[in-house]
C-alpha cells in the first residue's frame, strides 16, 4: 500500500529505452490499482503512455529524490535498481567529476581518459589514517583500509582490481602500490618501495601493449605481494602472473602493436650499444609491421626504453643480463623475418645464407644449418624407430611462430623470477596485502579458448565475491541482532561445475587432447553429446556445428571450437628446442634448463595467453625414448591448477574490490555511454551487490541520524527521553506494515523505498509550511506596499508645492544679486588699480636696501679672514721655534746617555773575562745545554711548520674568497639596485608631496579666480595629477609587500635548510646509538676512558690497542661540538694553543734541570768532569733510543688504525705479525738498556760518595737500619746497597720523567694532527652531501643555494680565522709575559731551593691569575663553579629539571639567567676555555633533553622559553649599544668584558628555531585528532544540519569511535597551551607566532578535509564553520591576540563557508565570487562547487554551466594547481629583542634545583 502510495501525480519513473537504456518520466495522473496504463510525460517534454506488462503487472522503478542523487555510496540510494546506480555513477561522473563511487563493499573506478590532480603527496597524506567512510571514494582509500585492516586485524589483504581492458586496471594497482609505498615507507636502506614502483615499467613493457581499445592494455594477470615486517613497513614484494597472450609476439590485429619492448629497442637502434642487434626501423621486422599502428600519440619509445633499463637496473638486473635479454628479443624479431620457399606441397625449405637467419643465429649463439634443418623437418617416433619428415611452407610458419611465442613466453618467465628475487624479503615476512590486477570479462564476435579461459577466471572470482558479500550482510544483520533470513542471491557454482568438473568442459578437452587422432569437432560432439539438453547452462548455436553456448553470470557467451585442441596442447618441436639448448650463449639456456623438471606454467597456447604458478607441477616418469612432451600438463589443467592457488590466496586474506568502468570505447575524456556502462556493471558484479542489498534491509539509521532527521514529523508530546523509544513511536505511526522496517542494536534497518516514503512525508509536511510562511508573508508585503504609495503620493504633492515656491523666491534673490555684482565689479577695478601702484614702490625701496646691506657685509667678512689668518701664522712660528729647541735637548740627552752605556759595557766585559776559566772547567755541561737548546730549536720549527701549514690553509681560504667576492659584489650591485629602489620611492613619495602641496595651493587659488571657464581644465589637470600620485601610492605598497615577502621567504628558506639539519643530526645520533648497540662494537669503561682522556697509557701494548678507540673520539666531540663552522676552527685553535703550552712547558722544565745540573756541578770537585761528560754522553743514546722506540710505536699504531677490521688481531694478520717484531726488539733493547742502567746508576752512586760528608754516611746507615729488612743490613754494613738503590731510584726517576715529557708532547701534536685530518674529513662529507643534495634542486635553485651557502660558509670561516689570529697574538703576548716572570723567579731562586721545588709547581706557578678578584659586600651578578662541576650543574639545571614545578614556583627563565651568570664569572676571569665549555654542554644538553622528552608540549615550551630569554641576556649583556638602551646603569655594568659571543648568539638562534619548529611538531600531533570533528563533524548549533541518508562504508567504519571532540575540546586545548606559554614566561611575540601557527594548522586541516568529503559541502555545514570561526576569534579577542595574524590564516576557510551559503545562479553572483574568494585557489573553488550537495529538497544543485562561467572568470588569474593547502608548513619565526628588567644580583638560587656547588659572587 505505501508503495502504490509513492506512485502519485508528480512522481517520477524510470521507463527502459533502447539508447540511453534508462529515460527519466513523471506521472500525470495517480496510479490506481487496475490501470494497464501510465500516462507518462519525459524529461524533453514529450507526453507518453507506458503500458504495463499485462502478466507481471510490474510499475517502472521509481527515481530517487534528488538530494540522493549523486551519493559516494550507492547503497544510500533509497531505491536500489539499475537506473539509479547508472544515473548516480553518470551524474558524479559527467557533472561532477568524481571518477570514484562506493557500491556497498566495491569502489567503482571510471577512467576519465585524462590526467586528474588527485594522486599526489599531499592527497595521500590525506587519505592516510582516515576511515573509509569518512572520506569521499578513491584508490587511496581502499588501499588505506586495507593497510589498517592489516595492521588492526593481524590478517592479510587482498585488492582485487578488476575491469575490461582499457578500464583503468593497471592504473588503479599502480596506483595502491604507490600508496602503500608511500604510507609504510621502507624496512631497510634498501629502497624497497622504490623496487616495487619499479617492477611496474618493466613489466608494462614486457607485458602491456596497444589495442583498440587501450594504448597500454595489460595483456596477462598480476598478483603481486606485498609484504610487511612487525611494524608494517615495506620489506618485500613478489609477482604471479596468469595468462600470458603469447600470440600477440607473432600477430597483431589492425590498429593494434605488439609488446611495447619491441618497439622500444627498434626506437633505440641507433645506440652504440645495441649496434650489434642489427635493428631497424618497426617497419622492417614482420613480427611488428603487422598492425599498421607502430606508433602511440605521445609517447615516446626511445624515452620509455631508458626508463625500462633504469628499472632494470634499480632491480639489480645487470647490464650484461639487460643486454642479453636484448638479444633473445632482437633474435625473435629477425626470426619472424625468415622466409621459407616451398618445394613441393610437403616440404619446404629456406634459402641459402639467408640474412634474417644468420643474425638470428649469430645472436642466439646457434649453428644455422642445425637451426634452417630442424626449421623445415620435424622428427617422428615411434615404438621401433624414428623418422625425420619434411613439413610444408605453413607447417613451417606455424612452427616458426611457435617457437618464437615460446622463447618470448621463457624470457618473460625468466625476468618475472628475476624480478621476483629483487623484490625477496630478506627478513621475515609478517603480512602482506596483495594486489590483483586481472582481466574482467569478455565477450566478442569471436570468442576462443582465450576467452573462455578468462571468462572462467571471472566465474570463480564472481562466485568468492557473492560469497564474501553474503556473509558480510549475515555479520551486520546478526551484530545489531535482527531475524536472519536468508537472502537468495545467484550461485554460480554449477556454471563452474560445467567447466572444471569430472566429465566437463576441460576435462573433456583434456581427454580429446590425449587422443592420437583428436580433434576439434570430435571434441565439439563430446560435448554435445555429454551437456546439451541436461545442463541448462549449456546450448548449441542454431547454424553451428563447431561451437557451443555458456550461460556464464553476466551473459551468454559463444565459443567457436576450432583452434581450441591446438592451444590446449601448446605444440613446439622438440629438436628446435634442443638446438637452442645447446648455444654458446649462456642467458639462452637458462631459459630452457628446468623445463623437464618444473613445467613453465607460462608455456601455454601458440595463440593464447599463458597461465603462470608458483606451483611446481611434476610430469609423469616418461618411458626410455618417449618423449617427454607427451606427458606434460595441458594449458588448460595448469590454468585451472594456478586458479585454485590463487582463490585459496584470496580466500585466506580480507579481499577488497576495486571494480574498474571503461566510459566509451572512443577514449574521449568524460564522456559516459550508458550502454556499455551497464553492460560492465552487470559483468563486474556491482548490480548483484545491489540485489542482495536490495532484497533485505538496504537502508539502514542510527538512532540520532533518524531522530535528526524526522523530527520535524513528530509532535512536542512524542519526544522522549529515550532516543530509541521515540523513534520507535514515531516509526509505528508513520509506516503500518511492520515487516517494511527492523529496529536492531543501534540502527532501524529499512526496506527499499521505505526511505523515500519517509522523504515524501518529511517533503509534503515542510511544504505544507512553506506555503503557510509565504501566505503571512505576501500579505505583510502587499500592506507595506500599500502604505509605501500613501506616503509616496503624500510627498509629491508637498515637493510640487514647495518647487513653486522656491522658484519665485529664486527670482527675487537673483534680481538683487545683480545689483549686488555691478557694485562689486566697479569697486575690484578703482582697487586694483591702487595696489598695483603700492606694490612696485614697495619693490623698489626693498631693492635698494638690500644692495647697501650687502655691501657692508662683504666689508666685515675681508676683516675677519685676515684676523684669522694673522692668528695662524703665529702660531705656527712659535711651535716651530719650540720643536728646534727640543730636538737639542734630547740629542745632548742621547749623547750622555750613549757614555754613561759604554762605560757599563766595560765593566761587563771584565766580568765576563772572570767567567771564562768557569766555562772551561764545565764544557761538557754546556754541550748537554747546547743540545738541549737544539732540541728545542727543532720543536720550535715544527710548531713554525704548523703555522706555516696553518697560513697556507688561510691562503688557500682567502683565494676561495677571492673568487667569491665578485658574487658578492653582484649581490652588492643588486643592493645597489634595491637602495636606488627605495630611493625612486622616496622621490616618488617627495613628488606626491609636492603635488599635494600643489593641490592645496590651487585649491586656496580657487576661491579667489572669477574666471569660471578655467575651473574645469584645472580641475581635471589635479585629478589627473591625485590619480598620478594613488598610482605612485600604490606601486610603493606594492614594492614594500614584495620586499617583505622576499624577506619571509629567505627566513623561511634558512628554516627549513635548519630543520633539515635538526633532522639529519637526529638521524646520525640514532644511528651512531643503533651502531653503539650492535653485537660486535665493544665500548670501553669509564676508567678507561679517562685514561683515554688524559691520553697517558701504562704500556706500549696497551696504548695500540687502545688507539682505535681514541680515533672515535674526537669524532663523538665534533658531532657533540658541531654546532656551526665557527667552533670547529676553534677547536683546531685550542689544540695548536695546548701544543704551544706544552713546549713552553717542556722548554721550563730543561732551564729547570740545566739549573739544577750547574748547581751539582759547582758542588762537585773538578776531578769528576769527565765522569759527567761520560754521563751526559750515556743520556743523549738512551734519548735517541727512545726517539726509535717511539718511531716503531708509531708505526705499530698506523698498522693498528689503518686496518680496524676484527680479523686485524687474528694470528697471522699483518698487523699481528708487526706486533711480534716490534714485541721482540723491545725485550732484546730492553736487556741492552738494563745493563746501561746499571753502570750510570753505579756511577752515580760513587759521585754522591765522593761528594758527601762522613756525617750523612752515618745516617744514612741508621735510616737504613730503621727501614730496610735485617737480612739487608746484615749484607750492608757501610751502608752501599742502600746508596746504589737510591742512586738507582733517582736515575730511573729521571729518566722516567724525560721519557714521559717527550711522549706527552710527542701524543699531543699527533693527537693534533688526527684531530685535523678528522675534521678535514668531515668537512669533506659533508660538502659532498650538500653537493648531493643541490643536484636533486632545478639548475636555477642549485645555483642559487650553492652560491648562498659558499658566501656564508667562507665569510664565516674568514671572521673565525680573524678571531683565532687575534686569539693567538694575545697568547703570544701573554706568554711572553710569562717567560719573563720565569726568569726573574729562576734568577732570585737560590740553588738549594731548587732541590726542593718539584717541577710541577715551577710550571703552574705563573700560571695562577696575577689579579684574584676582590670580594665585595654586594654581589656582582654572577656565579662561580668549578670546571669539574660542570656536567653536574648541566645535569641539575637541564637534564633533570621539571619544568612543572619551575614554571608555577620560581620566575619565567630562571635556568637561562643561571647560566648566564656562569657564563658571566667565566668572561670575568677571562677562561675562554671555560665558557665555550659551558656554552657547548648547555647547547647539547638542551638538545638531549629535548630529544629525550621532545613529545611534552610543557618541556618544549619551557626550553623554547629559556632559550630566548638566555638569547636575549647575551645581547643585552652583550656591551652593544644596540643592545643597552633599555638597561639601568647597573646592568649596563654587568655587561661581558673579555669575549665577544656573537656567533654564539647565532648558534642559540638555531637552536631556538629548531626547538620552535619541535613545538609545532607538538602541537600538531595533539590538535591533529580534534580538528575534523570539533570543526567539521560535530554540530555546534544544534538541528541546523539535516542528517542524509548515509551508505554502508559508515556502517562499516574501520575504526569505532574513540569519543567525538568538540569545538569547546579544540578551546580548551588552546587555552592549555597559551597557559603554558604564559607561565614559562615566554615573549609576548613569540606566543603570537605561536597561535597564528596553531590557528593555519586549524584552518588546512579543516579546508583540506572539506574539499575532500562531498558530505561536508552543504549550506548547513557553511553556516557551522563560520560559526566555529566565530568562536575561534572570541578567543583571540579574549587573549588579546587579533593582532597576530591569526585571524588571516583562517581566511581560505571562511571563504570556503561563505561559497557554501552564497547563492550560486546568475553571472552577477559568480562576479560576487569571483572577487569575495580572493584566498582560495580556482581548483579548490571549483572543488567545493562540485561537491555542494544539498541536505534538503528546497536547496537546489550547482549548475554545470554555473561552474564553468567561473572558471571562464578566474582563467587569468595565476594561483597553484595544487587543491590542498599544505598542512605541514611552518611560517618563519623571528626572536624580537626582549630585555629584561630583572637585576641579575637580586636572583636567588633555590635549593630545590640542587645547586649547592655553585656561589655567588
Amino acid at each position: 500500500l505505501v508503495l502504490l502510495e509513492l506512485f502519485s501525480y508528480y512522481a517520477r519513473v524510470w521507463i527502459p529505452d533502447p539508447e540511453e537504456v534508462w529515460k527519466s518520466a513523471e506521472l500525470l495522473k495517480d496510479y490506481k490499482p487496475g490501470d494497464k496504463v501510465l500516462q507518462l510525460r519525459l524529461e524533453e517534454g514529450k507526453d507518453l503512455e507506458y503500458s504495463l506488462d499485462p502478466k507481471t503487472k510490474e510499475l517502472p522503478p521509481l527515481r530517487n529524490p534528488d538530494i540522493l542523487v549523486g551519493e559516494n555510496d550507492l547503497t544510500a540510494l533509497s531505491y536500489l535498481h539499475e537506473p539509479a546506480v547508472l544515473h548516480n555513477l553518470k551524474v558524479r561522473f559527467i557533472d561532477s567529476k568524481l571518477i570514484y563511487t562506493y557500491c556497498g563493499i566495491v569502489l567503482v573506478a571510471i577512467n576519465p581518459y585524462e590526467q586528474l590532480p588527485i594522486y599526489g603527496e599531499d592527497i595521500i597524506n590525506a587519505y592516510s589514517g582516515q576511515n573509509m567512510g569518512d572520506m569521499d571514494p578513491h584508490i587511496f582509500a581502499v588501499a588505506e583500509e586495507a593497510y589498517k585492516q592489516m595492521a588492526r586485524d593481524e590478517r592479510n589483504q587482498s585488492i582485487i582490481v578488476s575491469g575490461e581492458s582499457g578500464a583503468g586496471k593497471t592504473v588503479s594497482a599502480k596506483y595502491a602500490m604507490r600508496y602503500f609505498a608511500t604510507v609504510s615507507g621502507s624496512a631497510s636502506e634498501a629502497n624497497v618501495e622504490e623496487k616495487v614502483l619499479a617492477s611496474n615499467p618493466i613489466m608494462e613493457s614486457i607485458g602491456n601493449a596497444k589495442t583498440t581499445r587501450n594504448d597500454n592494455s595489460s595483456r596477462f594477470g598480476k598478483y603481486i605481494e606485498i609484504g610487511f615486517d612487525k611494524r608494517y613497513r615495506i620489506i618485500g614484494a613478489n609477482m604471479r602472473t596468469y595468462l600470458l597472450e603469447k600470440s600477440r609476439v607473432v600477430f597483431q590485429a589492425e590498429e593494434e602493436r605488439n609488446y611495447h619492448i619491441f618497439y622500444q629497442l627498434c626506437a633505440s637502434a641507433a645506440l652504440p650499444e645495441f649496434k650489434t642487434l642489427r635493428l631497424g626501423n618497426a617497419n622492417y621486422f614482420h613480427y611488428t609491421k603487422q598492425g599498421g599502428s607502430p606508433v602511440i600519440d605521445g609517447v615516446d619509445d626511445a624515452k620509455e626504453m631508458m626508463n625500462t633499463r633504469q628499472a632494470c637496473t634499480l632491480l639489480g638486473i645487470s647490464d650484461s643480463y639487460q643486454m642479453g635479454i636484448f638479444r633473445i628479443l632482437a633474435g625473435i624479431l629477425h626470426l619472424g623475418n625468415v622466409e621459407f620457399a616451398s618445394r613441393d606441397s610437403d616440404s619446404c625449405t629456406i634459402p641459402p645464407k639467408h640474412e634474417p637467419l644468420t643474425i638470428f643465429c649469430d645472436l642466439m649463439g646457434v649453428e644455422y644449418e642445425e637451426m634452417a634443418h630442424w626449421l623445415c623437418h620435424r622428427k617422428l617416433a615411434t615404438a621401433t624407430e624414428t623418422y625425420i619428415k619434411p613439413i610444408s611452407k605453413l607447417h613451417a610458419i606455424n612452427a616458426r611462430d611457435a617457437l618464437a611465442k615460446h622463447i618470448y613466453a621463457n624470457l618473460f618467465n625468466w625476468i618475472v623470477d628475476h624480478v621476483n628475487k629483487a623484490l625477496h624479503a630478506t627478513v621475515k615476512q609478517h603480512s602482506f596485502i596483495g594486489v590483483l590486477d586481472i582481466y574482467g570479462f569478455e565477450t566478442f564476435e569471436i570468442n576462443s579458448f582465450e576467452q573462455f579461459c578468462i571468462n572462467y577466471a571471472n566465474e570463480k572470482l564472481q562466485q568468492q565475491f557473492n560469497m564474501h558479500v553474503f556473509k558480510l550482510e549475515q555479520e551486520e544483520y546478526m551484530k545489531e541482532q535482527i531475524p536472519w533470513t536468508l537472502i537468495d542471491f545467484y550461485d554460480n557454482q554449477p556454471c563452474i561445475n560445467l567447466i572444471e568438473a569430472k566429465m566437463g568442459v576441460l576435462d573433456l578437452l583434456d581427454e580429446e587432447c590425449k587422443m592420437p587422432k583428436g580433434s576439434d569437432d570430435s571434441w565439439a560432439q563430446k560435448l554435445y553429446n555429454t551437456h546439451l539438453n541436461k545442463c541448462a547452462l549449456f546450448e548449441k548455436p542454431r547454424m553451428s556445428n563447431k561451437a557451443f553456448i555458456i550461460k556464464h553470470f553476466a551473459d551468454k557467451v559463444e565459443y567457436q571450437c576450432e583452434g581450441f585442441l591446438e592451444k590446449n596442447k601448446d605444440t613446439v618441436y622438440e629438436e628446435q628446442i634442443k638446438v637452442l639448448k645447446s648455444s654458446k650463449f649462456k642467458l639462452l639456456p637458462e631459459l630452457f634448463q628446468d623445463e623437464e623438471k618444473v613445467l613453465s606454467p607460462t608455456s601455454a597456447t601458440p595463440s593464447g595467453r599463458v597461465p603462470l604458478s608458483r606451483m611446481p607441477i611434476k610430469p609423469a616418469k616418461a618411458r626410455p625414448g618417449q618423449a617427454s612432451k607427451e606427458h606434460k600438463k595441458t594449458v588448460g589443467h595448469q590454468f585451472r591448477n594456478s586458479l585454485h592457488l590463487l582463490m585459496e590466496t584470496l580466500n585466506a586474506t580480507t579481499p577488497h574490490y576495486v571494480r574498474c568502468i571503461k566510459p566509451n570505447d572512443f577514449k574521449f575524456p568524460f564522456t559516459f555511454d550508458e550502454k556499455r556502462a551497464v553492460q560492465q556493471l552487470r559483468a563486474c558484479g556491482v548490480l548483484e551487490t545491489i540485489r542482495i542489498s536490495a532484497a533485505g534491509f538496504p537502508s539502514r539509521w542510527t538512532y540520532q541520524e533518524f531522530f535528526s532527521r524526522y523530527r520535524v514529523l513528530m509532535k512536542q508530546k512524542d519526544v522522549l527521553g529515550d532516543r530509541k523509544q521515540t523513534c520507535k513511536n514515531v516509526l509505528e505511526k508513520l509506516i503500518q506494515d511492520k515487516d517494511k522496517y527492523q529496529f536492531g542494536k543501534t540502527k532501524i534497518f529499512f526496506r527499499a523505498g521505505q526511505v523515500a516514503y519517509l522523504e515524501k512525508i518529511r517533503a509534503d509536511k515542510l511544504r505544507a509550511a512553506c506555503i503557510r510562511i509565504q501566505k503571512t508573508i505576501r500579505g505583510w508585503l502587499m500592506r507595506k506596499k500599500y502604505i509605501r504609495m500613501r506616503r509616496a503620493a503624500i510627498t509629491i504633492q508637498r515637493h510640487v508645492r514647495g518647487y513653486q515656491a522656491r522658484c519665485y523666491a529664486k527670482f527675487l534673490r537673483r534680481t538683487r544679486a545683480a545689483i549686488t555684482i555691478q557694485k562689486f565689479q566697479r569697486m575690484y577695478v578703482v582697487r586694483k588699480r591702487y595696489q598695483c601702484m603700492r606694490d612696485a614702490t614697495i619693490a623698489l625701496q626693498a631693492l635698494l636696501r638690500g644692495y647697501m646691506v650687502r655691501n657692508k657685509y662683504q666689508m666685515m667678512l675681508r676683516e675677519h679672514k685676515s684676523v684669522v689668518i694673522q692668528k695662524h701664522v703665529r702660531g705656527w712660528l712659535a711651535r716651530r721655534r719650540y720643536r728646534r729647541t727640543l730636538r737639542a735637548i734630547v740629542y745632548l740627552q742621547c749623547c750622555y746617555r750613549r757614555m754613561m752605556a759604554k762605560r757599563e759595557l766595560k765593566k761587563l766585559k771584565i766580568e765576563a773575562r772572570s767567567v771564562e776559566r768557569y766555562k772551561k772547567l764545565h764544557i761538557g755541561l754546556e754541550n748537554k745545554i747546547m743540545q738541549l737548546q737544539r732540541k728545542i730549536d727543532e720543536q720550535n720549527k715544527e710548531y713554525k711548520s704548523l703555522l706555516e701549514k696553518m697560513n697556507s690553509l688561510e691562503i688557500t681560504y682567502s683565494t676561495e674568497t677571492e673568487k667569491l667576492r665578485g658574487d658578492v659584489e653582484r649581490l652588492r650591485m643588486s643592493e645597489e639596485e634595491a637602495k636606488n629602489a627605495t630611493n625612486r620611492v622616496i622621490s616618488l613619495q617627495e613628488e606626491i608631496a609636492k603635488l599635494r602641496k600643489e593641490l592645496h595651493q590651487t585649491q586656496s587659488e580657487k576661491k579667489s579666480i572669477e574666471e569660471w571657464e578655467t575651473l574645469p581644465k584645472r580641475n581635471s589637470h589635479l585629478e589627473s595629477l591625485l590619480s598620478l600620485a594613488e598610482s605612485m601610492e600604490k606601486k610603493l605598497v606594492e614594492e614594500t609587500k614584495q620586499l617583505e615577502l622576499d624577506l619571509n621567504d629567505e627566513r623561511l628558506r634558512y628554516q627549513n635548510l635548519l630543520n633539515e639539519f635538526s633532522r639529519l643530526e637526529e638521524r646520525y645520533d640514532d644511528l651512531k646509538d643503533e651502531m653503539n648497540l650492535m653485537p660486535g662494537h665493544k665500548r670501553t669503561d669509564s676508567t678507561h676512558s679517562s685514561n683515554e682522556s688524559e691520553y697517558t697509557f701504562s704500556s706500549e701494548i696497551t696504548e695500540a690497542e687502545d688507539l682505535p678507540l681514541r680515533m672515535e673520539e674526537p669524532s663523538e666531540k665534533k658531532a657533540a661540538l658541531d654546532m656551526s663552522l665557527f667552533l670547529k676552527l676553534q677547536k683546531r685553535v685550542s689544540e695548536l694553543e695546548q701544543e704551544k703550552q706544552s713546549l713552553q712547558d717542556e722548554l721550563d722544565r730543561k732551564e729547570e734541570q740545566a739549573l739544577r745540573a750547574k748547581a751539582k756541578v759547582d758542588s762537585l770537585p773538578p776531578i769528576r768532569g769527565a765522569e759527567l761528560e761520560y754521563e751526559s754522553l750515556k743520556r743523549q743514546e738512551l734519548e735517541s733510543e727512545n726517539k726509535k722506540l717511539k718511531n716503531e710505536l708509531n708505526e705499530l699504531q698506523k698498522a693498528l688504525t689503518e686496518t680496524r677490521a676484527p680479523e686485524v688481531t687474528a694470528p697471522g694478520a699483518p698487523a699481528y705479525r708487526v706486533l711480534l717484531d716490534q714485541l721482540t726488539s723491545v725485550s732484546e733493547e730492553l736487556e741492552v738498556r738494563k745493563e746501561e742502567v746499571l753502570i750510570l746508576r753505579s756511577q752515580l752512586v760513587s759521585q754522591k760518595e765522593a761528594i758527601q760528608p762522613k756525617v750523612n754516611h752515618t745516617q744514612r746507615l741508621h735510616c737504613v737500619g730503621e727501614q730496610s729488612p735485617q737480612d739487608y743490613h746484615m749484607l750492608n754494613e757501610d751502608g752501599e746497597l742502600w746508596l746504589a738503590y737510591e742512586g738507582l731510584k733517582q736515575a730511573n726517576r729521571l729518566l722516567e720523567s724525560q721519557l714521559q715529557s717527550q711522549k706527552k708532547s710527542h701524543e699531543n701534536e699527533l693527537e693534533s694532527l688526527r684531530g685535523e685530518i678528522q675534521s678535514l674529513k668531515e668537512e669533506n662529507n659533508r660538502q659532498q652531501q650538500l653537493l648531493a643534495q643541490n643536484l636533486q634542486l632545478p639548475p636555477e635553485a642549485r645555483i642559487e643555494a650553492s652560491l648562498q651557502h659558499e658566501i656564508t660558509r667562507l665569510t664565516n670561516e674568514n671572521l673565525d680565522l680573524m678571531e683565532q689570529l687575534e686569539k693567538q697574538d694575545k697568547t703570544v703576548r701573554k706568554l711572553k709575559k710569562q717567560l719573563k716572570v720565569f726568569a726573574k723567579k729562576i734568577g732570585e731562586l737560590e740553588v738549594g731551593q731548587m732541590e726542593n721545588i718539584s717541577p710541577g709547581q715551577i710550571i703552574d706557578e705563573p700560571i695562577r691569575p696575577v689579579n684574584i678578584p676582590r670580594k665585595e659586600k654586594d654581589f656582582q651578578g654572577m656565579l662561580e663553579y668549578k670546571k669539574e662541576d660542570e656536567q653536574k650543574l648541566v645535569k641539575n639545571l637541564i637534564l633533570e629539571l621539571k619544568p612543572r614545578g619551575v614554571a608555577v614556583n620560581l620566575i619565567p627563565g630562571l635556568p637561562a639567567y643561571i647560566l648566564f651568570m656562569c657564563v658571566r664569572h667565566a668572561d670575568y676571569l677571562n677562561d675562554d676555555q671555560k665558557v665555550r665549555s659551558l656554552l657547548t654542554s648547555t647547547i647539547n644538553g638542551i638538545k638531549k633533553v629535548l630529544k629525550k622528552r621532545g613529545d611534552d608540549f610543557e618541556t618544549v615550551s619551557f626550553w623554547l622559553s629559556n632559550t630566548c630569554r638566555f638569547l636575549h641576556c647575551l645581547k643585552q649583556y652583550s656591551g652593544e649599544e644596540g643592545f643597552m638602551k633599555h638597561n639601568t646603569p647597573r646592568q649596563n655594568e654587568h655587561c661581558l668584558t673579555n669575549f665577544d659571543l656573537a656567533e654564539y648568539r647565532q648558534v642559540l638562534s638555531d637552536l631556538a628555531i629548531q626547538i620552535y619548529q619541535q613545538l609545532v611538531r607538538v602541537l600538531e600531533n595533539i590538535l591533529q585528532p580534534m580538528i575534523v570533528s570539533g570543526m567539521l563533524e560535530h554540530e555546534t548549533i544544534q538541528g541546523v544540519s539535516g542528517v542524509k541518508p548515509t551508505g554502508l562504508r559508515k556502517r562499516t567504519s574501520s575504526i569505532a569511535d574513540e569519543g567525538t571532540y568538540t569545538l569547546d575540546s579544540i578551546i580548551r586545548q588552546l587555552n592549555s597551551f597559551h597557559s603554558v606559554m604564559c607561565q614559562h614566561g615566554m615573549d609576548p611575540e613569540l606566543i603570537k607566532q605561536v597561535v597564528k601557527q596553531m590557528f593555519y594548522i586549524i584552518g588546512a586541516v579543516t579546508l583540506n578535509n572539506l574539499l575532500l568529503r562531498k558530505d561536508m559541502c552543504s549550506w548547513s555545514k557553511g553556516m557551522q564553520i563560520r560559526y566555529n570561526v566565530s568562536q575561534l576569534e572570541e578567543w583571540l579577542r579574549d587573549k588579546n591576540l587579533m593582532n597576530s595574524g591569526a585571524k588571516e590564516t583562517l581566511e581560505p576557510l571562511i571563504q570556503a563557508a561563505q561559497l557554501l551559503q552564497v547563492k550560486k545562479k546568475t553571472d552577477e553572483d559568480a562576479e560576487a565570487i569571483c572577487s569575495m574568494c580572493n584566498a582560495l585557489t580556482t581548483a579548490q573553488i571549483v572543488k567545493v562547487l562540485n561537491l555542494y550537495t544539498p541536505v534538503n529538497e528546497f536547496e537546489e544543485r550547482v549548475l554545470v554551466s554555473f561552474i564553468r562561467t567561473i572558471q571562464v572568470r578566474l582563467r587569468d588569474r595565476k594561483d597553484s594547481p595544487q587543491l590542498l593547502m599544505d598542512a605541514k608548513h611552518i611560517f618563519p619565526v623571528t626572536f624580537p629583542f626582549n630585555p629584561s628588567s630583572l637585576a641579575l644580583e637580586t636572583i636567588q638560587i633555590p635549593a630545590s634545583l640542587g645547586l649547592g656547588f655553585i656561589s655567588r659572587v
